[in-house]
């Protein structure tokens, strides 16, 4: 799963800054830009937090197909 755009989907989804959002889960603010822009991921800890609010909000992170042939 690409979490970059998943975390940003998702934060969007539930109409949230990225202060917001990595108060939800427990992070600080930095943690969230770095998922935004790709320089890391979140540990396994948040995924399950991040996969629980998905749930509680009954948001599907939808995965864009990767074109391959480019």
């Amino acid at each position: 799963m690409d979490f970059q755009k998943a975390v940003k989907q998702l934060r969007k989804e539930l109409l949230l800054t990225q202060t917001e959002f990595a108060k939800r889960l427990g992070v600080s603010f930095v943690s969230v830009n770095r998922w935004e822009n790709g320089r890391c991921e979140p540990t396994m800890r948040t995924k399950r937090a991040i996969k629980e609010l998905c749930r509680k909000y009954k948001i599907k992170i939808v995965e864009e197909k990767i074109d391959e042939t480019k």
